[in-house]
């Protein structure tokens, strides 16, 4: 399904939402997250493009083959970047445990309020795009809106 095309208001208003949900996170914090809901949520389309999009950031091959297994390569990322990750998996699995009081507890002592915010407005926007991509059978390469 071509949502994009087919339903382009609601399209547009999800660029524009994607646009605000990384607003003054780092750049690479806010692949990471993606890419790791993307993995959880098996969107390829995702998967792909967060990838390339942060290796065009900087972001090492080493770190983006971790990023699957952070807890046991915890020393190839920040204290920070592991409580977002965290905090990626409880709210992308919320249905498992909700989101645990220490996770969210963990990324409120790494974030402050407001990046705290963005933080979960980012966590929210990249699984309702993996919905879009997983259900509407989106492939890697293709990333035109059409």
């Amino acid at each position: 399904m071509k949502v994009a095309s087919l339903a382009p208001e609601f399209y547009r208003a999800m660029i524009a939402l994607d646009a605000e949900s990384a607003h003054g996170l780092d750049p690479l914090l806010a692949h990471l997250v993606r890419i790791r809901a993307s993995q959880l949520n098996g969107c390829v389309y995702c998967l792909d493009m967060h990838t390339l999009d942060a290796r065009h950031e900087g972001e090492t091959e080493q770190r983006l083959h971790l990023v699957a297994a952070w807890r046991e390569a915890g020393k190839f990322f920040t204290a920070q970047e592991q409580a977002a990750l965290a905090l990626t998996e409880a709210i992308t699995l919320i249905s498992v445990d909700h989101v645990p009081d220490e996770v969210y507890d963990a990324a409120a002592e790494q974030f402050g309020d407001k990046e705290l915010a963005q933080l979960i407005s980012l966590i929210i926007t990249i699984n309702a795009w993996n919905r879009i991509g997983v259900t509407g059978r989106l492939e890697p390469g293709h990333y035109s809106p059409s």
